[in-house]
Formats: structure tokens, C-alpha cells, sequence
């Protein structure tokens, strides 16, 4: 309840939300209105009700999604078609890599369902040289698996493939040039090793023995 003294020669504008009535004290007193009360009651639970549907229509749709049109949908099917592709020919190589091949990265696209979907991807593989031929020709040919592991092999997949190749013809040459070394130098050995007994030793004179 509101309560102001006006003077009797006042005039105040009040609106007409209120009932204006004189008490025992003569003093002005403001009451509000009833029914302004139960309109303005209704208002409030009005609105309430109608936040609580915008809630209720938001956390359906936010479940349910949006119906695309048959463009779009085939679309959503290609890039799921795309993204299982992509994600499986780079676990080929992973798989094949023995240990060579680092973890995936992955490119990705949105389709018109708002999922992200993966549209391209790489492994990176490491091909050292070995302390010894036999390990670099080991290595190389690890290469060569993990580049040529997926069922539909890349452009790059093929070029790394091939320089793992050369790499191993390469220690292959080496191997060859290393046991060559290794036969010649068994041949000088046995040459310098193995007296000549056709030549008579100076140092021991021949001794004609007559029965």
C-alpha cells in the first residue's frame, strides 16, 4: 500500500490502476486495484509458461535434427563414406609401419548435419639407415609395407615407396661391396699364409742320406 498527503488544492494524475478513497484521518490513500493485481498475476505466469515451451521447443530440436533435403543428405552420405575411407587407409599404414609411423592427422569438412567430417589424411614414417646394410635393408623394405599397406595406395604413398626402394638397392650395393672386401682379404690372407714348399729353406742344408 502507498500512502502520500496531497494538499486540497492538489491535482494528481494517478492512472487508473487505483482506487482512491479518504480514511478516518482524512489522508489520501492509494490502494491497488484488485483486479490489475490478478491481470498483472496472469501476465507473470503468461510469460513463465511461455519461456518454459521456448525451453521445451529448444531441447527438442536440439535432439531431433534438422531434415535436410535429398542434395544434402547425399552429401552427409558421401562424407561419411569419405571420412571411414580416409580413417582406414591411414590405420593401414599404421598398422604396417612396425613401430616407423607416427600417429594420424587428419583434415576435416561439415556437413550440412553440422558433423565435422574427415576428407584427408597423412602418417608420417621415418626410414633411417641402419648401423649395417642388413638393418638398412630391414628398414627400407618396413617402408615399403607401410607405403603400400592401403588397399588404394596415393600418389605420395607410391613416391615413398620408391625412394624406400632405392635406399634399399643402395645398401644392397653396399652389402655386395662388403663381402668382396671381405673375400679379398681372405684370399691375401691364405696367399701370405701358406709357405711354398717347393723352395728349399737356405737355413737347412740337404742332407744326402745313402743306405
Amino acid at each position: 500500500m502507498n500512502i502520500m498527503q496531497i494538499n486540497s488544492n492538489s491535482l494528481y494524475n494517478i492512472g487508473n490502476s487505483y482506487n482512491i478513497k479518504l480514511n478516518e484521518r482524512e489522508t489520501l490513500v492509494v490502494e491497488d486495484d484488485p483486479l490489475d493485481k490478478e491481470r498483472v498475476e496472469a501476465k507473470k505466469l503468461s510469460k513463465k509458461r511461455e519461456k518454459e515451451t521456448q525451453k521445451a521447443e529448444e531441447i527438442q530440436k536440439k535432439s531431433q535434427p534438422n531434415e535436410l533435403s535429398k542434395d544434402e543428405e547425399r552429401l552427409v552420405k558421401d562424407l561419411a563414406s569419405r571420412d571411414s575411407e580416409v580413417k582406414a587407409h591411414e590405420a593401414a599404414h599404421q598398422s604396417a609401419g612396425g613401430g616407423m609411423t607416427g600417429a594420424a592427422s587428419y583434415s576435416y569438412q561439415q556437413g550440412p548435419d553440422g558433423k565435422m567430417y574427415a576428407i584427408g589424411g597423412e602418417v608420417s614414417i621415418s626410414s633411417p639407415k641402419g648401423s649395417t646394410p642388413e638393418e638398412t635393408i630391414k628398414n627400407a623394405r618396413q617402408v615399403v609395407a607401410s607405403a603400400m599397406a592401403a588397399g588404394s595406395p596415393s600418389p605420395q604413398d607410391f613416391a615413398v615407396a620408391s625412394s624406400a626402394r632405392m635406399m634399399e638397392i643402395q645398401a644392397q650395393q653396399q652389402k655386395t661391396k662388403e663381402l668382396q672386401e671381405q673375400r679379398d682379404a681372405q684370399t691375401a690372407y691364405s696367399t701370405t699364409a701358406t709357405p711354398d714348399l717347393t723352395q728349399k729353406d737356405k737355413n737347412f742344408p740337404s742332407l744326402d742320406i745313402s743306405a
